[in-house]
């Protein structure tokens, strides 16, 4: 067990608290009003859908609409992936406009379809790159920059420990570390001993963020017990779930009520369309409904919905069921 050096944690000047924990950037998932929830019950610093930097800067409309933020989410971070040198410069610049608290540099990504092209986690195989990227993105904007990463490609190259010192003198105000290399994807543990090397390394001086199988508080206070990491950042157990960041138990209605507002917000701040896309994917997602007997046809008029009204009348049927 690792002793608490910082029972404050600050990246920049943004004053996270004690032991904070973070909700973690994620395609289709933290949209605004999932992670203005997330912030209500109590999500230290929430994060944006990854942005990529060739699609901000060709003016996507799409992508331009992943930058709106508001004041009611802050402190909230905007990622950005990308494997051109100067689309991620230019795009950092214009992310700086949008104002938020900080910029987050995506070197975790592991899906093909990023990765597979050199962005995200596909920057650990061309450290000179991702290293002459984040010092040419601290240089060019105000903002606090951070970098979030993995133990490395793959169990034969865990450069993490080295890497961090490298992007640390780059100048990045915090580093985020997932616990598995890119060739393990999701599966398998996350392994959080390395994790704690980094942290505890002498010449390390900024926060270090651990990501990775967080499933609940209990989850996150053991990390935070096991290996003083600076704060902890939840993922995929969010989904169709805020309230995992909250220590008080919602009931099954309160919970319903939350997602019913998520869609609410969505509607309003994205357009129906979209909004209803986004929420959906956490309807189908949400232990909520664990409960209902043959869930998956309601699952499945859940992803069907292209209307506001009629996914909360499902949303109400299932409160009936639920009773």
């Amino acid at each position: 067990m690792f002793e608490e050096k910082n029972l404050h944690t600050k990246i920049g000047n943004i004053e996270l608290g004690e032991r904070p924990i973070f909700l973690a950037p994620m395609e289709d998932v933290t949209d605004i009003g999932f992670r203005m929830l997330c912030k209500r019950f109590g999500a230290a610093m929430v994060y944006t859908e990854f942005v990529s930097a060739e699609a901000l800067i060709r003016d996507i409309k799409s992508t331009v609409k992943k930058l709106t933020i508001s004041d009611e989410e802050r402190p909230v971070g905007i990622q950005i992936y990308g494997r051109d040198i100067d689309a991620m410069v230019e795009a950092a610049k214009i992310v700086e406009q949008a104002g938020p608290d900080l910029i987050d540099l995506n070197f975790g990504c592991p899906v093909k379809k990023v990765a597979g092209k050199g962005a995200g986690a596909g920057m650990l195989q061309n450290i000179p790159k991702m290293l002459e990227i984040t010092q040419k993105v601290v240089d060019a904007v105000s903002l606090p920059v951070t970098a979030k990463t993995r133990l490395g490609w793959n169990h034969e190259q865990l450069i993490i420990t080295t890497l961090a010192e490298q992007l640390q003198d780059c100048g990045i105000k915090a580093l985020t570390i997932h616990g598995r290399t890119r060739s393990q994807m999701y599966t398998g543990e996350a392994d959080w001993t390395l994790i704690g090397e980094v942290k505890h390394n002498p010449r390390i001086h900024i926060p270090i963020i651990g990501n990775g199988d967080i499933k609940s508080l209990d989850d996150a206070d053991r990390a935070f017990d096991a290996f003083g990491v600076d704060a902890v950042m939840i993922g995929r157990a969010t989904f169709g779930c805020p309230w995992i960041f909250s220590r008080n138990e919602l009931t099954l209605d309160e919970k319903i009520d939350v997602l019913e507002e998520q869609l609410r917000i969505n509607v309003e701040r994205i357009d129906e369309y979209r909004g209803i896309l986004h929420t959906r994917r956490h309807l189908a997602a949400s232990p909520v409904f664990k409960g209902i007997p043959n869930f998956r046809e309601t699952r499945i008029a859940m992803l069907r919905a292209e209307k506001k009204d009629d996914l909360l009348a499902i949303l109400e049927r299932c409160r009936e069921q639920l009773r």
